[in-house]
């Protein structure tokens, strides 16, 4: 303060210093301190308290070889540690005043402690730093690596991978709670929090209506049902009931937002009828069950017109879960059929034995394709629909596995148009999840192990068995991050993210119990399960040989 330092001044005059002080009462620039420390030959850093975790003007003093006297705050007793100054009490000049003395009448020591100063302090140089953060680095990316590949000893009682495959983590439905408010689920989030202004879509609470279906199918959570209301409100106000068609993007006003003309809306309406079917099949109470099957079938009449291959599979993967519940339901089994006749066609019109696909290029969600024609073929009885289902899934499975036996999703960044080179990266959790869903479905109609080795695959690429080798899911919040960079994990963790890993979680959850108690899916919930198996090889189709399938119900039949 200004009357301080009059006061400091008025005293160094009447001890008959004052020619020999200069007082400098402001900040100076870092080339004026430099200039300051190099013209010294004591430096003094007198603070009154202990609590005083840096010092500026201490680091560079010492960087620039000085000697120096300090009072013994916490950072001045790390820095002059092992000689390299001198501490004195806080609060007592006289002390000050021995050593500065000292150290003037004893050059000897007073280079002694400059060389110690400076030679600690090269460690601390920008240059030096900035190496050691890229050790640190190089240290951690290295060890995370060799843990990724270690091999259990032959002697040990389970493999890692057994270990692995019996070990899932618990359903975590925290980041969930977060996202969703009481309008739904938000679409995007800045790291862990949610980013409100993108605002909701159809796809996202669809997707978190047949998340929260599935949790509570598993544990009858009661603490689940309010949200599985939200997501069905929100699919309910997505209706629009002049057109028949969900509307998707909803502004954090609660206005629906412009559609885009080029945007593919036929996809987000199919997926807002998979997610009815399985609130249709697995909703507890009868009312929400009446609302689902009726927003069901007001937008079922429009996917006879969709072009969409996707929305076709969505529609198809809907139609089955709907039937788990209504199988009598003549007029959903024709629109299956249609929709499947489309599905296949293309597919026998379009594959090769090198490329065995639906189209010329892969892009987004790709194993619904598959997903939907082994779905239709166990329960139409149509053992040509499984093969291909098969055939298509294996070589999705194939192409997207890298050298290391890991999955390698073709990235968002350009996809993979045959014949040009693939994109690696983004990789984006939502296709993963179509993997996983379509290999458990594999499994469920030709029981063939192969098909729970490749699920488990596709499942471990959220825990790190990936590109980056690093974990997609962040055990922390309970959220996954939102795709593979070609440097890094996209550390936003987003609707769509977190609801790929939690409906893939419930899977290999639902699968693991099925499993144990020897259980397979079935149409018509009130039967037991059954299960389709080949029993002869026929004709081919593209490139593979067919296989005859049947179906044994509860009889045997």
């Amino acid at each position: 303060p200004p009357e301080f330092l009059r006061q400091v001044v008025q005293a160094a005059h009447e001890l008959g210093v004052g020619e020999n002080v200069m007082f400098v009462n402001r900040f100076v620039e870092l080339n004026e301190l430099c200039e300051f420390l190099g013209a010294a030959d004591i430096y003094v850093t007198p603070y009154l308290k202990k609590v005083q975790i840096t010092s500026g003007t201490l680091a560079y003093a010492l960087g620039a070889g000085k000697a120096t006297i300090s009072t013994p705050y916490w950072y001045a007793e790390e820095m002059l540690a092992d000689g390299r100054g001198r501490l004195v009490p806080f609060h007592d000049a006289q002390a000050i005043a021995e050593q500065v003395l000292y150290l003037l009448d004893n050059e000897t020591e007073r280079h002694a402690m400059r060389k110690r100063a400076y030679s600690f302090t090269r460690q601390m140089v920008w240059s030096k730093v900035a190496r050691e953060y890229l050790d640190l680095f190089e240290n951690a990316r290295e060890s995370w690596v060799k843990r990724q590949l270690t091999v259990v000893p032959a002697g040990e009682a389970k493999s890692r991978q057994a270990l692995a495959s019996d070990e899932l983590p618990e359903v975590d439905l925290r980041h969930l709670r977060i996202l969703t408010d009481d309008t739904g689920i938000f679409q995007h989030a800045i790291h862990s929090t949610p980013d409100r202004r993108h605002g909701y879509c159809t796809d996202d609470n669809t997707r978190a209506l047949i998340t929260t279906a599935m949790a509570w199918d598993q544990g009858h959570d009661p603490a689940i049902l309010p949200r599985m209301h939200t997501y069905l409100s929100f699919l309910t106000h997505a209706m629009d009931n002049e057109s028949g068609r969900f509307r998707n993007f909803l502004g954090y006003d609660r206005r629906w937002r412009q559609e885009d003309p080029n945007a593919n809306f036929e996809d987000s309406h199919a997926r807002a009828l998979w997610g009815l079917g399985v609130a249709t099949a697995l909703c507890p109470h009868e009312s929400m069950i009446a609302l689902a099957t009726q927003l069901f079938m007001q937008g079922l009449p429009a996917t006879e017109h969709f072009t969409s291959p996707r929305a076709w599979a969505f529609a198809i993967v809907g139609i089955h879960w709907y039937l788990r519940r209504f199988g009598g339901d003549s007029e959903v089994r024709r629109y299956r059929q249609v929709l499947t006749d489309k599905l296949s066609e293309l597919y026998a019109g379009y594959a090769t034995d090198e490329w065995p696909w639906f189209e010329d290029r892969l892009t987004y969600c790709n194993a619904k394709l598959p997903h939907a024609l082994l779905m239709s073929g166990k329960w139409m009885q149509r053992n040509e629909l499984i093969d291909m289902g098969k055939r298509s899934l294996q070589w999705l499975l194939d192409v997207q596995t890298n050298d290391n036996g890991m999955l390698s999703i073709v990235g968002s960044n350009g996809w993979w148009v045959r014949d040009q080179k693939r994109a690696q990266f983004d990789q984006q959790p939502i296709d993963v999840h179509g993997l996983v869903d379509a290999c458990i479905e594999a499994y469920r109609v030709t029981r063939e192990d192969h098909w729970l080795k490749q699920a488990r695959k596709a499942f471990n690429w959220f825990l790190g068995d990936n590109d980056l080798r690093t974990p997609v899911y962040d055990f922390t919040t309970g959220g996954c991050r939102d795709g593979l960079q070609v440097d890094r994990v996209n550390a936003n963790q987003g609707a769509e993210s977190t609801l790929a890993w939690l409906m893939s979680l419930l899977l290999m959850h639902d699968l693991q119990t099925e499993q144990a108690l020897g259980e397979v899916p079935t149409e018509d919930a009130s039967k037991q399960r059954p299960v389709a198996k080949p029993i002869q090889a026929s004709g081919p189709v593209a490139g593979t040989k067919e296989q005859t399938y049947a179906t044994a119900d509860s009889n045997g039949e």
